[in-house]
């Protein structure tokens, strides 16, 4: 088993939804507070360590991965004892039936549940076809007998269900297979950023952490990148691989230079800067013109205007139960990563907002 292994591992075991993120924000600190100055938290939970520069007139980078991963927060209770539940981020309907969560109570305790599914047999009058259902339609079961009985057991609406799955290697021993890798990738990398950075010197002030609630309209970038104020934003997050579809991203191929999203399209001096800096450190990298946002699509927007990217990987079948990537893809984003933050003094920093 690697080290890498390991800690993905314990990164995608984590549970943590939009605004309830403790646990994450918990590993973040513990994890980063011996390699920088001091931490800070913003005012929705968003926490990041504040490495500092000695050099004069240092210019303030900021590397934000999100704390939360996509899952359910319980909105009703039946009086059969099922649940119904909002979807907290984005879910494709079909990946919903028969899959096993985890319900986290007001409380903190952990009970099982299953997703349900209609089995054949009740299909026949709809010539067996099953019709795609709504996700307020998805019944959440955990076996209680009625709604007194559930409720005994703690559980109240606004509790959160979160995907309930392990990591495993896959054969070959090259990729992995676990809930919950966008966006428990940007927490890995940036505890393993500070700890490589830990006793070097930065023509830069780094700020590194996590956002809150990426997953439900990137609200925790407008208010970290408005409190910390940088003079460059580098999301780090997770995409969708289409691979298997034919599509841009394929697992195994690097690192991505993130082009265009919807929401964010990167600027000429910073593409340029990126490519210089991949090609100088010998980085494997693809390009990618993604259809849905990170981060940098809400950061670059903020006070007057930061330019931003994404560093990041892809992996197949994200926002389910079972996502698929590479390992290789991490060490390229992490060396891209580091590369990229050991070039950024002030001279670099103002060649790329430089109009």
């Amino acid at each position: 088993m690697t080290d890498l292994f390991s800690k993905i591992q314990e990164v995608t075991s984590l549970k943590g939804l939009a605004g309830h993120e403790s646990q994450v924000r918990d590993y973040l600190r513990q994890a980063i507070t011996p390699n920088v100055d001091r931490i800070e938290t913003d005012g929705l939970g968003g926490l990041f360590g504040i490495k500092e520069s000695s050099a004069p007139n240092a210019p303030r980078i900021m590397v934000a991965a999100h704390m939360d991963e996509v899952g359910f927060m319980v909105s009703e209770i039946k009086e059969d004892g099922t649940l119904r539940a909002v979807a907290i981020g984005g879910w494709n309907p079909l990946v919903l039936s028969s899959q096993r969560f985890n319900l986290i109570t007001h409380s903190g305790q952990n009970l099982p549940l299953i997703s349900g599914s209609v089995p054949p047999h009740f299909l026949r009058g709809q010539n067996g076809q099953a019709s795609l259902p709504n996700v307020a339609d998805i019944i959440f079961d955990g076996g209680f007998g009625d709604k007194a009985e559930a409720e005994s057991f703690g559980i109240r609406p606004g509790d959160i269900i979160v995907p309930d799955s392990q990591a495993v290697l896959t054969a070959n021993q090259k990729n992995v297979i676990s809930k919950a890798w966008d966006n428990r990738f940007g927490i890995l990398m940036v505890t393993q950023l500070l700890e490589n950075l830990k006793d070097q010197q930065l023509g830069s002030t780094l700020i590194a952490g996590a956002n809150v609630q990426e997953e439900v309209g990137l609200r925790g970038a407008q208010v970290s990148t408005t409190k910390f104020d940088p003079e460059l934003f580098f999301a780090v997050d997770c995409s969708p691989a289409g691979d298997v579809y034919g599509d841009q991203g394929k697992i195994g191929d690097g690192t991505l230079l993130r082009f265009y999203d919807p929401g964010h399209v990167m600027l000429a001096n910073m593409r340029d800067f990126l490519l210089t800096t991949a090609e100088e450190a010998g980085i494997k990298y693809q390009y990618y013109a993604a259809k849905g946002g990170t981060d940098a699509g809400a950061a670059h927007l903020q006070n007057s205007g930061v330019p931003s990217t994404t560093i990041g990987v892809c992996a197949r079948y994200i926002h389910s139960h079972q996502t698929l990537y590479n390992m290789d893809d991490f060490y390229q984003a992490q060396a891209f990563l580091q590369a990229i933050l050991k070039k950024l003094d002030r001279s670099t920093v103002d060649l790329i907002k430089n109009y």
